[in-house]
């Protein structure tokens, strides 16, 4: 079975994380993915690190299945070349600094009156529009910015989200835009203007806190591991190391006091009844579990709270989640190519029946240029000045 996205072309323009995680996406699924880049170093994620065999862990991440095609898009050889490539492009993806696209004529409203049939995906900041359009914008500063810090944390100290939270989430709307986008295009036969912001991407997921804001007149508290808002909700201390559980409902919060702690009579005392009242007194809460679980070693906690039906986790570092056997009994890894060699990769989450995604190499930098160029129909001698004149 061919791959879904197969015969589709990409071009990228992009660098860092939240437009190479969608196009990688793509790539995964069989699209052609034309990587652009810059011929004195290319995307600067491949120098945020070099843990992987010499290579970034970034890198490595989110730039499988592509072609690296080398290139100064301020010299004036470049737009000859990029008037070729999107010829050939069913997909036009940017996450330029503000204003670059329009310096390069690569805006929506420009390619879109060129290539009608062309999904034109802009990823930036903060939008296209409104006072913060010009302002640069990183993952941490947009945590700032949407007020994720102001929930994550302990009470005393704001935290960042471990992760590039708000990349992934503007990479994922991206991804799944295009996917839409294609969508209707094979019934309108009209192609479409994606515009994708890590604002608006990270306010998506900040809504349950914005409501919970805007109509309850305050916001949610910082509660370090533990949830704002439901208790019992977070680790808690066995003799042998820390668990995590969640109580969702009064069924799940009566037998955790009969079958767990086994404190049946708990479940009706008034400061626990209900979860609005667990949280209100949730320090004399934790204090009556901690009581319980000092005395008992984390799988004697986990065997109850499985017997219980209560969900619970193990607190893993992220070297035990790479060793986790779900993953190897599920086989999740796959051995991916790179300029270093083979390198462990989980293969995407959305299994489709039939389908074996690509996973492709992970290219060197303008590894594909010169077969590229070639085959847009620039001569070997044209290919060659320009490299010599660092224009590629």
């Amino acid at each position: 079975m061919s791959l879904p996205l197969s015969g589709l072309t990409v071009v990228s323009l992009e660098q860092a994380v939240a437009a190479p995680f969608a196009t990688r996406q793509l790539a995964d699924l069989g699209a052609r993915v034309i990587k652009i880049e810059r011929p004195d170093g290319g995307d600067f994620a491949r120098g945020y690190d070099a843990t992987v065999k010499g290579l970034s862990s970034y890198f490595v991440w989110l730039n499988r299945g592509k072609e690296s095609l080398t290139l100064d898009m301020k010299n004036p050889a470049a737009s000859e070349i990029l008037a070729r490539l999107l010829d050939k492009a069913d997909v036009f993806v940017q996450n330029l600094a503000p204003g670059a696209a329009d310096r390069l004529g690569t805006s929506p409203a420009v390619l879109r009156s060129t290539y009608p049939r062309m999904i034109v995906t802009s990823v930036s900041g903060y939008g296209a529009s409104g006072p913060s359009a010009s302002k640069k914008a990183y993952d941490l500063l947009v945590q700032s910015e949407t007020g994720l810090l102001s929930i994550t944390g302990t009470e005393e100290i704001p935290s960042r989200v471990g992760i590039s939270v708000a990349d992934i989430a503007a990479g994922m709307y991206a991804y799944s835009g295009i996917l839409t986008a294609l969508f209707a295009r094979e019934r309108t036969g009209e192609g479409a203007s994606i515009d994708v912001s890590l604002f608006d991407a990270l306010g998506e997921w900040m809504s349950q806190p914005a409501y919970y804001t805007e109509y309850g007149g305050k916001s949610p508290r910082r509660s370090g591991p533990h949830h704002a808002s439901i208790a019992p909700y977070g680790p808690f201390d066995t003799a042998t190391g820390p668990v995590m559980i969640a109580i969702q409902n009064a069924r799940e919060w009566e037998r955790f006091c009969s079958d767990v702690i086994r404190q049946p009579a708990l479940a009706a005392d008034p400061r626990f009844q209900t979860n609005s009242a667990r949280v209100d007194h949730r320090e004399a809460l934790h204090a009556v579990i901690a009581g319980v679980f000092a005395a008992l070693t984390r799988d004697d906690v986990l065997s109850r709270l499985d017997v219980a039906q209560i969900a619970s986790a193990r607190m893993n570092s992220v070297a035990e989640f790479v060793a986790h056997p779900q993953l190897s009994s599920r086989r999740r890894w796959r051995d991916v190519p790179s300029p270093a060699g083979p390198i462990r990769a989980l293969r995407p989450p959305v299994d489709i029946d039939g389908v074996e995604p690509a996973m492709g190499a992970i290219p060197a930098l303008g590894a594909h240029t010169a077969a590229i160029l070639s085959e847009l129909g620039f001569v070997n001698e044209q290919i060659r000045t320009w490299r010599a004149e660092g224009a590629i």
